[in-house]
């Protein structure tokens, strides 16, 4: 006999998308090398689909030196154009360009915080945020603190992180709870 988990509709049928949502999505994040990884995603996937990014994962994490933001941000432009030829990967011009600058405004963070985790985690009181949603269309696609983050990491030198995408990543990062009430994840990520 089979038994029905119940799970946000979002991953429908595809197994790639069901095991994100049930083992990753929304799980609060403290590794930096992780903040930095959904940052790079989420950037990437802006106007396109969760699944190609999701599908494209590996491929950018083999191009991308494990999102290494250390070696990232001292990519020399022979690297940038290997990526940019990258077929394996979203080729995205000004998307590539902006994951080094980012890492580069990543470290300043890290230099004047102590961790990326310990700035990033200031905009929701460093706790996670949690939504009662009890279908689909009562989630956000920005809120309050991701207008205020993208504020602040632009201010900073980032690119590619408007207040849509600073959502998108604070619902991967556990910053945001937006399991609907009936997923059987919800209580695992408040």
């Amino acid at each position: 006999m089979d038994i029905k988990i119940n799970r946000c509709s979002w991953p429908g049928e595809t197994l790639l998308m069901i095991e994100y949502h049930d083992k990753e999505w929304g799980v609060p994040l403290h590794d930096d090398l992780k903040h930095f990884e959904f940052l790079v995603l989420d950037a990437f996937q802006a106007g396109l689909s969760w699944l190609i990014v999701l599908n494209k994962r590996e491929a950018f994490r083999i191009a991308f030196d494990g999102f290494d933001y250390s070696i990232i941000a001292n990519y020399t432009q022979a690297k940038i154009d290997l990526l940019n030829n990258d077929a394996s990967i979203i080729r995205n011009k000004a998307k590539i360009k902006a994951t080094v600058s980012n890492a580069i405004a990543f470290m300043e963070i890290q230099k004047e915080f102590g961790s990326f985790d310990r700035f990033i985690w200031r905009f929701t009181n460093f706790k996670t945020k949690i939504n009662y949603c009890e279908n689909m269309t009562q989630i956000p696609v920005s809120s309050p603190e991701s207008i205020e983050m993208s504020k602040e990491l632009k201010r900073r030198g980032f690119k590619f992180v408007g207040p849509t995408i600073c959502y998108a990543y604070m619902q991967a990062a556990g910053m945001v709870n937006d399991h609907l009430t009936s997923c059987f994840r919800y209580n695992d990520c408040c």
